[in-house]
């Protein structure tokens, strides 16, 4: 893919499998567990009711794929109300370096203030450092937690 100037659109259902191939790769190269029937459930979820957030789609020029966002909505009253949650960011190989994280980052904080938000926040693995100091040099801070996770249904932590 040449060098082309990022295009951005909110996902929709027809976008599913679309979605789940790159999802595929993202968690491959982040280490993550992916377990299609969970994804596809949290995506139709996600895609069927805006109240919960929404999914970027990235492409070029072309209109082909190239990346995705996927912003859900919290409430907590640290932050006085509704945060956002920068859940998934993941751009293909192919574009990356031409830019298109800065604007991605860009496109999801111009749609958390649109939702009239208190704050984003997101979550980065130990394990890559270079994305941890993307997000500092953009503005997001260090807020030195970690995140614990406790499955309440054992199809949900194997799928």
């Amino acid at each position: 893919m040449s060098r082309q100037t990022m295009q951005t659109r909110p996902a929709g259902a027809g976008d599913i499998e679309t979605l789940l191939s790159m999802m595929r790769n993202f968690y491959q190269e982040d280490r993550i567990v992916y377990v299609e029937k969970r994804q596809r459930r949290g995506l139709s979820a996600l895609l069927s009711d805006p109240w919960y957030g929404v999914i970027l789609l990235f492409s070029g020029e072309d209109g082909v794929p190239a990346g995705y966002a996927i912003v859900t909505v919290g409430f907590t009253v640290e932050h006085g109300g509704r945060y956002a949650l920068l859940d998934e960011l993941y751009l293909s190989p192919v574009v990356r370096g031409q830019g298109w994280g800065g604007v991605a980052l860009d496109q999801v904080t111009a749609w958390a203030r649109q939702a009239g938000v208190e704050a984003l926040r997101l979550e980065v693995h130990d394990h890559n450092p270079k994305a941890k100091a993307i997000y500092l040099k953009v503005g997001f801070v260090e807020d030195h937690r970690a995140t614990l996770t406790r499955w309440l249904h054992s199809e949900s932590a194997g799928g």
